[in-house]
């Protein structure tokens, strides 16, 4: 049988049994094995290494993709040295991932523009790397997909599927205040991922005014804290938005 005819039914064969990694490095390590006289069972190594190695990063991109994260952002781009408030040592300890692991929850708290939101999605970036489930949404947004199903009855089934999250991004706490009902959906579902699931919460206000948000109802914002707070880590931004500083530096004549 040719090389040519050999490669072509090879190319067929893992097209049928779904194996692109294979696919794609199977020609170039035959070359090598036949340049550096590998032994067949080193070939066959590298060639499933190939294909392992290609399902983690489909398996990456696809957690990803079902994030829905607004942008992405990393640590290597967050700017530490700018940060007040945030130790590089602290965040990248927890991009090991073992908060998600216990499960404990993450509070990410102060001014507009410090960089919750940034390193919460990087915190969510890492988590998808190690295959975990994530989900970024904004807390108003979600209050209203709670509201929704709740109307159309779908309200069960929704719950259900956001408790299949590792880890639950609840971003911009406190931009918009909830209604009663609103406050008690969103309530009912932190506590059931309460010891379950992990959860990422930034907000801009201190715990003491939260109760501004869910409708003035003591109880359930004390609750609600509570449960959040009581596996959690807490990482206070400071300082003044890198926005403005960065608009002010742009403004200023050389």
């Amino acid at each position: 049988m040719s090389a040519a005819l050999t490669r072509e039914l090879v190319v067929a064969q893992t097209r049928a049994l779904k194996l692109p990694g294979i696919a794609r490095t199977f020609d170039s390590l035959a070359r090598q094995a036949r340049d550096a006289h590998w032994p067949h069972e080193d070939y066959l190594h590298e060639v499933l290494s190939a294909e392992q190695a290609s399902r983690h990063e489909s398996v990456i991109r696809q957690r990803l993709q079902e994030a829905r994260f607004p942008e992405v952002k990393t640590l290597d781009t967050f700017d530490f040295a700018a940060a007040e408030g945030v130790s590089a040592t602290q965040v990248h300890t927890l991009a090991r991932g073992e908060w998600v692991t216990a499960p404990e929850n993450l509070i990410f708290a102060g001014p507009i523009g410090t960089g919750k939101t940034h390193l919460a999605i990087a915190l969510g970036v890492e988590a998808t790397k190690q295959k975990r489930r994530v989900l970024f949404t904004r807390a108003a947004d979600l209050v209203r997909q709670l509201l929704e199903a709740r109307d159309t009855r779908e309200l069960t089934r929704l719950q259900q599927r956001l408790l299949r999250v590792d880890v639950l991004i609840v971003d911009e706490l406190g931009f918009v205040p909830f209604d009663r009902i609103g406050g008690e959906l969103l309530f009912n579902l932190l506590t059931d991922r309460y010891e379950r699931r992990a959860t990422v919460v930034t907000t801009n206000l201190a715990f003491a005014e939260w109760v501004t948000v869910f409708a003035g109802d003591e109880k359930l914002t004390t609750a609600l804290l509570d449960r959040l707070a009581h596996h959690a880590t807490v990482l206070t931004t400071k300082g003044k938005s890198y926005r403005m500083r960065k608009r002010r530096t742009r403004e200023e004549p050389s």
